[in-house]
């Protein structure tokens, strides 16, 4: 029996502790799930004529709490979720790494030429060059392999795809060349260094840190170059809530809305600047308060409020947290629907003003409360101004609400998920 036979019959249907941890307990998801996987090792084979291989998932990422609080060096909240990236993966022997993605030709990657490439900026060949290098330096073994990835986590939806395929990479490397010796904190610090300086883009550290720790984590960003993780022992799956994250569309990219979502760190930065210091974290909102009077002519009015929203939703991070470990989820869900009136009301990032007739988000926000007022949470979900929604929904209103959503925004844009407790993690069956 070939190792891939051997994995198959192991996974068997998709009735194994390893795939309901990952995936959930019903039957029919199981089976799609391990026909998945099935499906992608018979195409590595095909593709790479080998059978000893690895198997590999690495989850999507959705913020909780602590709406654009992380570029004030605030603190925020985010969870791994079942939807994922996964792969199957094998050594070669050589230098070069070969990467098939679903519906992507292949791209290959040259280990003895480690160099930045910005003519490979924004590329996927160019963050797998990142993690290398950074691995190397950082005194791991790197080497070629051959991986075969089909990717559940929907591009642009929120849910973080590019770092949850940082991650994964990350995890390959660490398990097949490094027997799995790399800190799930380090692979995600690996891959945002890999998005900042190969990929070509400044990023956070937040969606790395979820999608490779998993379940749910809590990231102070105090000091931006040593952020603190602590994971959060909260089991999501037994509330009996979904987490049901919609894309509403919306959001442009013309300069004005560029504009205008620039505006929101600036701002805040701005009155932090009138207090005398770099960011937000650094004051008080006892402080701000006294000081309004002599700063509103020179920051305006709008970045006092970003600033008020900013002072709540920093400490309702720790306030959510407290909530979790104590086991009170009513207080929790309470606390993400203050966060999303105060995103809305101070942070003011749910519409452009730009394009003030097409309110995506607050059309969704709206018609989530009308469902869930009294039973549920909802928020908007990231950056805003567009892009998707939050909504913890109990499971007698999870068909309600999935309906009332897509009746306005169309079939498909709920995704009803749960906080996985597993990262990119090697499935060991």
């Amino acid at each position: 029996m070939t190792q891939i036979a051997s994995l198959v019959e192991k996974i068997n249907g998709g009735n194994n502790p390893v795939f309901q941890e990952l995936y959930g307990t019903d039957a029919a998801v199981l089976k799609a799930q391990a026909d998945r996987y099935a499906d992608l090792m018979a195409e590595f084979e095909q593709t790479y004529g080998n059978s000893d291989v690895n198997l590999f998932s690495s989850p999507g990422r959705t913020e909780i709490g602590g709406n654009h609080t992380d570029h004030n060096f605030g603190r925020v909240l985010a969870g791994a979720v079942n939807l994922d990236n996964i792969a199957v993966a094998a050594a070669n022997g050589s230098n070069t790494i070969r990467i098939k993605s679903a519906g992507y030709p292949e791209f290959q990657v040259d280990l003895t030429d480690l160099s930045i490439d910005e003519s490979k900026f924004y590329t996927s060949e160019a963050l797998v060059k990142g993690i290398c290098a950074k691995m190397k330096e950082n005194g791991y073994q790197i080497g070629g392999f051959d991986a075969c990835i089909e990717g559940r986590v929907p591009k642009g939806s929120g849910l973080s795809s590019s770092a949850s395929f940082e991650v994964l990479v990350g995890a390959i490397i660490n398990e097949i060349f490094n027997d799995g010796k790399m800190s799930a904190v380090e692979n995600a610090i690996i891959g945002q260094w890999s998005e900042n300086n190969y990929f070509g883009k400044p990023c956070g550290l937040m969606d790395q840190t979820a999608c490779s720790v998993g379940g749910l984590i809590t990231i102070d960003f105090k000091d931006p170059a040593n952020p603190v993780v602590k994971e959060v022992d909260f089991d999501f799956v037994s509330t009996g809530f979904s987490l049901v994250i919609t894309d509403v569309g919306g959001g442009h990219d013309d300069p004005a809305s560029q504009a205008e979502y620039a505006s929101l760190p600036t701002e805040m930065k701005s009155v932090a600047a009138e207090l005398g210091a770099n960011v937000l974290r650094e004051v008080t909102l006892e402080q701000i308060v006294e000081k309004i009077p002599e700063i509103r002519e020179k920051t305006g009015d709008r970045a006092i409020l970003r600033a008020y929203h900013f002072q709540g939703d920093n400490q309702r991070v720790v306030d959510q947290v407290a909530a979790l470990e104590n086991n009170d989820f009513d207080a929790f869900l309470k606390m993400v629907v203050e966060s999303g009136y105060s995103s809305y009301m101070y942070n003011q990032n749910i519409f452009d003003v730009v394009h003030k007739d097409e309110q995506v988000v607050s059309l969704a926000l709206a018609l989530s409360e009308m469902v869930l007022k009294g039973s549920g949470a909802w928020r908007v979900h990231g950056g805003g101004f567009g892009g998707t929604i939050q909504a913890f929904v109990p499971q007698n209103k999870i068909y309600e609400y999935v309906k009332t959503l897509e009746h306005v925004y169309g079939k498909g844009s709920c995704h009803n998920l749960f906080i996985r407790s597993k990262g990119s993690i090697k499935l060991d069956l």
